[in-house]
């Protein structure tokens, strides 16, 4: 008779945050960084501005559930809002992660996002997206789909 063991879906977590948490060891202040552009082509399901660039550094601790970025955008119009949204490149989704806006051209910031989510950003970056509004495109000026190189 043979007995399998049973491991809870948290360990099963705690395990792979672990692995994703130390990312590359040559990374500064450690985790897994994801550096994506940002334009009005890429916003949907219209496009943002035509003009509009940009470029978001998020770094991910999955091991302590942090999640801290850095935000900077050109030729827009002032960001009123910036987000992480959750879903595919073809798709406006809902909010996932609140950002500071980069309203002088520029913003960063930590916070604790969850070891959950952080692990689930790390293993299916692909699922989410980084974008800045502001008066002239409510719905997003710019647009960024998160990937690992």
């Amino acid at each position: 008779m043979t007995r399998r063991a049973q491991v809870s879906p948290a360990v099963i977590v705690l395990a792979i945050a672990l692995q994703v948490g130390t990312g590359d060891p040559k990374a500064e202040g450690g985790g897994r960084e994801i550096v994506v552009q940002l334009t009005g082509a890429a916003e949907r399901p219209a496009p943002g501005d035509p003009d509009g660039t940009g470029t978001a550094r998020v770094r991910i601790k999955a091991d302590q559930g942090q999640l801290c970025y850095s935000l900077t955008v050109a030729a827009i119009e002032p960001a009123t809002a910036a987000h992480i949204h959750r879903a595919p490149p073809n798709a406006a989704g809902p909010i996932v992660i609140g950002l500071l806006p980069p309203t002088g051209g520029s913003s960063e910031a930590c916070m604790n996002i969850g070891k959950e989510l952080a692990v689930e950003i790390l293993t299916k970056p692909a699922d989410f997206y980084v974008n800045v509004h502001n008066a002239t495109y409510p719905p997003g000026a710019i647009r960024g789909q998160l990937s690992l190189p």
